[in-house]
């Protein structure tokens, strides 16, 4: 597998991480503790996946300047 597909996968995964934490904190019987950890689960992961898409985007710039 190409890293490029590697790089994609593992930002849709991220994503999808993010939003199946977003939907454990919406649980009313979570308690603080546990929506704080996974509130920083949740933003480690969607600023992983930001990293991830700023190094694709330039990449792509780097070759569409060629």
């Amino acid at each position: 597998m190409s890293e490029e597909i590697k790089e994609e996968l593992s930002f849709e995964e991220k994503v999808e991480n993010a939003k199946e934490l977003l939907e454990k904190l919406a649980n009313p019987d979570i308690t603080l503790s546990s929506s704080v950890e996974i509130y920083k689960n949740g933003m480690k992961e969607l600023d992983d996946a930001q990293k991830l898409l700023e190094t694709s985007k330039l990449q792509f710039k780097e070759l569409s300047e060629k």
